[in-house]
């Protein structure tokens, strides 16, 4: 229910203020809202040649492509003016992302096509699992410290199996991965759920854990940095670690006090201190080895880890054949049978993906967006806060809704401050200690066709909410 009356929230003051601005003369045309495409120029008046400066339309009547670009080099948005059919059409600005019709053309063809092939392939290997009962074996393993967070999920159940792959392909950066594995956890959790509309307390944990976007090697983060020719692209990699780490710790606290989870149980001690040792010692590796060494080290180890989690699903299956007769399949037919399911998966959660992508593609055309990050910014600067941390909140502010968009931002604030600036390391920061809370949202409760989220949506902003704060004051120790 909040779910719905925050996404109708956002559909219509977005239109309401698309109106209002065309009526009041601020928009010029309402196509861009609906047709137009990211980083577009937007029509902003229409003249006739004798209505424009002379100096201008000297320049026009000289240039082969009749067009005349104005102040490119002073100022942030070129005022272009393009010369067609007796009239002069002028241009200032860009789109901030896809129009209506655009946005939903591409979240079947750049978004869920691509996610249903990934679904296809990990489905699959997710039922080999299953069968060859590897998948019951590390539920075995990890029950006694599931038991604790998830109390209300029954020993060895099958969901453990599933969070603990979800977890792992996020903690290494392996985001197509993560998410097969988190929906077939999500799907594995529904059939325990007593009220099958409403988010059960174990799938609510799970969500607000995978929120926190816990990351040991945040590879694209590094990669993008590394494009922009940083000094050292993994310099990030600690403080992102440390913040999404906190992220997860307080998504745990919140969820936990709320769930009365037995926080001072051994187990769940000794597995926190365990992480913890673990990740610190990681660290220290990581730390202890060059640059090159460590470009080496990060660039290699999510992928290698992600060719291991294959080579031993179908080993496993190998070994295991007898029980796939047992079960009268082969592992060939058990892998298509997983793969299947994952493509049913993909088409049934398209209409949620798309209907929560065109209200964002409103609420960022609309203006509103820019709007309220330009308040916030301004609050922040008259309070105090440094400008180099002001220049990177639209990153903070844009992740929730959209990873594009705020991966956008990003790259932009490397390329207008610096990558080894403290705007361009923070928002690299933002981008990965945090989750795409909207989407990740339709997308897990969606396929399971959860109705009423409980109390997850605000649970889910409180922590990425925390991830932001974290996050400026870790890079401000560091940098």
């Amino acid at each position: 229910m909040v779910l719905s009356r925050f996404w109708l929230a956002i559909f219509i003051s977005s239109l309401a203020f698309i109106v209002i601005s065309f009526f009041t003369g601020n928009n010029y045309s309402v196509d861009y809202v609906l047709n137009g495409k990211k980083d577009d120029p937007i029509l902003i008046s229409e003249k006739y040649l004798n209505e424009i400066p002379k100096f201008i339309q000297d320049s026009i009547q000289k240039s082969e492509a009749k067009s005349y670009v104005l102040n490119r080099d002073t100022l942030n948005a070129d005022t272009t003016y393009v010369y067609k059919n007796q009239t002069v059409k002028i241009y200032s600005g860009i789109q901030k992302t896809d129009g209506l019709l655009p946005t939903c053309k591409s979240s079947l063809f750049d978004l869920i096509l691509p996610l249903m092939a990934y679904l296809a392939f990990f489905c699959g290997l997710m039922e080999l699992l299953i069968v060859s009962g590897a998948a019951e074996k590390l539920a075995k393993v990890l029950s006694p410290v599931f038991a604790k967070i998830f109390p209300s999920v029954p020993k060895n159940h099958e969901s453990i199996s599933y969070m603990t792959l979800n977890f792992a392909a996020n903690f290494l950066g392996l985001d197509s991965a993560a998410t097969p594995f988190g929906l077939k956890a999500m799907q594995s959790l529904q059939e325990i759920n007593p009220d099958k509309d409403k988010a059960s307390d174990p799938q609510i944990m799970f969500m607000c854990l995978h929120a926190a976007g816990l990351t040991l090697i945040p590879t694209s983060i590094i990669g993008y940095r590394a494009a922009e020719n940083a000094a050292n692209p993994a310099d990030v990699m600690l403080p992102c670690i440390i913040t999404s780490f906190l992220g997860t710790i307080a998504a745990l606290i919140i969820v936990g006090i709320r769930q009365k989870i037995n926080f001072l149980s051994a187990t769940l001690l000794v597995s926190l201190m365990t992480v913890i040792a673990a990740i610190v010692g990681l660290l220290f590796y990581v730390n202890a080895l060059d640059l090159v060494g460590k470009n080496f080290f990060t660039a290699n180890l999510s992928g290698l880890m992600l060719v291991g989690i294959v080579a031993f699903t179908l080993i496993f299956s190998l070994i295991k054949e007898k029980k796939f007769v047992e079960n009268k399949t082969t592992v060939f037919d058990a892998f298509v049978s997983g793969a299947n399911n994952g493509l049913q998966t993909g088409v049934k959660i398209f209409p949620y993906v798309m209907g929560m992508l065109v209200a964002i593609s409103f609420f960022r055309n609309s203006g509103l967006f820019e709007i309220m990050s330009n308040g916030i910014a301004f609050t922040f600067s008259h309070l105090g806060v440094a400008k180099e941390i002001t220049d990177s909140l639209p990153v903070a502010m844009l992740r929730p809704f959209s990873s594009g968009g705020s991966r956008g931002f990003m790259i932009d604030a490397m390329r207008s401050f610096g990558p080894d600036s403290l705007t361009g390391r923070l928002s690299c920061i933002f981008q990965c200690s945090a989750e795409t809370t909207f989407y990740v949202i339709a997308v897990y409760f969606g396929s399971v066709n959860i109705k009423n989220t409980r109390y997850t949506l605000g649970t889910m902003i409180l922590v990425d909410l925390i991830c932001v704060i974290t996050a400026i004051f870790v890079a401000s120790w560091f940098f």
